[in-house]
């Protein structure tokens, strides 16, 4: 089992930069696939970016590529998600994932796909 736990999140500007950071702690962080999710007000929650065990494959949704990048620290147990040119449909609660199955390509981007999940953290961007 993994533990996470995200931070970074706050008030920011549109059109300014936050990063997120998930820590992880229990079993080896290698072993997972990582990815970031969030939930705005009154939205389900939904995929953002996703990144695979090595770091060498990541995922984006639409709404976020070119803006915003993650990466991991292996050994630093670790997942980052830095956003980039935020606007206000950026504003949710972001939550960190981890997942435990192999050869999920594009399957990253379903929730169904992760067994563990941090608390979130909120992420509010004025306009």
């Amino acid at each position: 089992q993994v533990q996470l736990v995200e931070s970074g999140g706050g008030l920011v500007q549109a059109g300014g930069s936050l990063r997120l950071s998930c820590a992880a702690s229990g079993r080896t962080f290698s072993n997972y696939v990582m990815g970031w999710f969030r939930r705005a007000p009154g939205k389900e929650r939904e995929f953002v970016a996703a990144i695979s065990r090595s770091g060498s494959n990541t995922y984006y949704a639409d709404s976020v590529k070119g803006r915003f990048t993650v990466s991991r620290d292996n050994a630093k147990n670790t997942v980052y998600l830095q956003m980039n040119t935020l606007n206000s449909e950026d504003t949710a609660v972001y939550y960190c994932a981890a997942s435990v199955d192999y050869g999920l390509q594009d399957r990253v981007r379903y929730e169904n796909k992760y067994a563990y999940w941090g608390q979130g953290t909120q992420v509010t961007v004025s306009s």
